[in-house]
């Protein structure tokens, strides 16, 4: 569908030389483009407005100023904007049969993919920390979980996504290209850039599984060892009821961090595998849209509080005049 090419001659150039790209996208049949295109379209707008409406619930009602429901909205924006950076641009090559992206768009799409999936990297983390103290600690919740507390989470994950972005993509720079460059891809991705560099890559793969494996590999030990403490803490409660009301809370977290990380595994499986890269762009698609679309669902759906506070939001808008 979409071819990632250098337009110049074949004699390799430094990296400032590179002007534009071609991508390949998903698949290169042409009676397939108006079908992706409403398919993803749809999969946009559902994303979009579905994690607005929990943004717009948990502002505007007070029962959902709790820490739980803080990093849900955050999670919900951070939502939003990885599928910005990713589905739009592939819509607009799509429609107007244009599908270049200049060497500055494609770094600017690395660098802000790597910036919000970090940051969703971190909120599930704390996520998971905020249900170990509200299930291990309840007496201590709103002490430990102040809002102080909550902000520096925030900020902490918004610093260390940002570095770690703008590394990856200053290493990017340095980087050659040469001969006819396609990435297998609706979108720049990081591995894929670096795949195909004439140059020597070798620090940029380094970099980047290190530091996938330490952000990754502390964020999921933190959810692991939260929830092992959860679970050896309703182990301990006697009554049936209120073990499945304190487990009840966690699900939906459990299920969103088993999509993000689960499919995100299942991305560097299917690279490490398999040399067809037309596999690894369906497999990215499920941790870069997937996840982002259902998220929404899997919260709301499991929550009654926030179920409530949805309704009353809808009913609001369509009693507009």
């Amino acid at each position: 569908m979409f071819y990632i090419r250098f337009i110049n001659n074949m004699e390799p150039r430094n990296q400032t030389d590179v002007s534009e790209f071609i991508l390949l996208g998903l698949t290169g049949d042409p009676a397939l483009q108006s079908l992706l295109f409403v398919t993803f379209l749809s999969m946009y707008l559902v994303t979009v407005l579905g994690n607005l409406l929990i943004i717009l619930a948990v502002s505007s009602d007070s029962h959902l100023h709790t820490p739980m429901y803080f990093f849900l909205s955050h999670l919900s924006f951070t939502d939003i904007c990885i599928s910005t950076t990713t589905i739009p641009k592939m819509l607009v090559n799509i429609q107007t049969q244009n599908q270049h992206i200049r060497y500055t768009g494609c770094l600017t799409q690395i660098c802000f993919a790597l910036l919000f999936v970090g940051m969703e990297n971190f909120l599930l983390t704390a996520m998971a920390y905020d249900r170990y103290v509200a299930i291990c600690h309840p007496l201590m919740y709103t002490v430990i979980m102040s809002p102080q507390l909550c902000g520096l989470l925030i900020l902490l994950s918004l610093l260390i996504s940002i570095v770690a972005a703008l590394l990856h993509t200053l290493m990017a720079l340095r980087l050659s290209f040469c001969g006819d460059l396609e990435i297998p891809h609706f979108f720049c991705e990081l591995v894929q850039v670096v795949k195909l560099a004439c140059s020597d890559s070798l620090i940029n793969t380094l970099l980047a599984n290190f530091m996938a494996s330490i952000f990754g590999g502390i964020s999921l030990i933190g959810i692991i060892c939260s929830y092992a403490q959860i679970v050896s803490s309703l182990l301990r409660i006697p009554l049936a009821g209120r073990k499945y009301k304190a487990f009840s809370t966690c699900g939906s977290h459990l299920l969103v961090v088993f999509l993000f990380y689960g499919t995100g595994f299942g991305v560097y499986i299917s690279s490490a595998v398999t040399d067809y890269s037309r596999k690894t762009a369906v497999a990215s698609m499920l941790y870069s849209v997937v996840p982002q679309m259902l998220n929404p669902f899997i919260y709301s759906l499991r929550n009654r509080d926030l179920k409530g506070a949805l309704r009353n939001i809808i009913s609001r808008i369509t009693s507009l005049p």
